[in-house]
C-alpha cells in the first residue's frame, strides 16, 4: 500500500509541477489520505516484519482501509462535481460573492488564479484525475481489507 500511495502522490506532483495542471481545493483534500497511508502502511509493514501482535496489525490495516474508502467517496463526489451531477463547494465551483473594494480586487486578479473544482483539466479514457483517484483508493482499500482479513485469521 505504501508503494501504491507513493506512486500516486508522485504522479499528482508530476501533473502539478511538470505538466502545470494545478490542483483545485478538492484535489488537494484527496491527497490527505495518501499522506496518511504512506507512513502508516510502512509502519504496519515494519511491525508485521518484527512480529507485532495480530490485533495491532489488523487495526492499522483497518485504518488504512477506512481512509482509502473515505478518499474514494471524496473522489466520487469530486468526479460528480466535474460531471455537473451536483453542485460543488462554493469556494471552488460557485459564483464569486465577495469582491472586496476595487483596489484589492485588481490586486487579487493579478496574483490569484482560482482553480475550479467543476472544470476538468485533464482526462484519459474518459476519466479525470478524480475518477482515477476513486479507482486507486478502492484498490488500496481492497488491499488493506484483504490484509486485515488474512492477518485476523489464526
Amino acid at each position: 500500500m505504501a508503494i501504491v500511495a507513493v506512486v500516486t502522490i508522485a504522479g499528482a506532483w508530476f501533473f502539478q509541477l511538470v505538466l502545470d495542471i494545478r490542483p483545485c481545493p478538492l484535489c488537494l483534500e484527496q491527497r490527505y489520505a495518501y499522506y496518511l497511508s504512506i507512513p502508516l502502511a510502512a509502519l504496519v509493514a515494519m511491525a508485521a516484519g518484527r512480529g507485532a501482535p495480530r490485533g495491532v496489525l489488523v487495526v492499522g490495516l483497518a485504518i488504512l482501509a477506512l481512509a482509502s474508502l473515505a478518499n474514494a467517496v471524496l473522489g466520487g463526489y469530486h468526479a460528480g462535481v466535474e460531471w455537473k451531477f451536483w453542485q460543488g463547494p462554493t469556494d471552488c465551483s460557485g459564483p464569486v460573492v465577495d469582491l472586496g473594494n476595487a483596489g484589492s480586487l485588481f490586486e487579487r486578479l493579478d496574483t490569484v488564479k482560482v482553480i475550479r473544482c467543476d472544470e476538468v483539466q485533464w482526462r484519459f479514457l474518459g476519466l479525470s484525475l478524480a475518477g482515477y483517484n476513486v479507482l486507486i483508493s478502492l484498490l488500496m482499500a481492497a488491499i488493506a481489507a484483504w490484509g486485515a482479513g488474512r492477518t485476523a485469521r489464526p
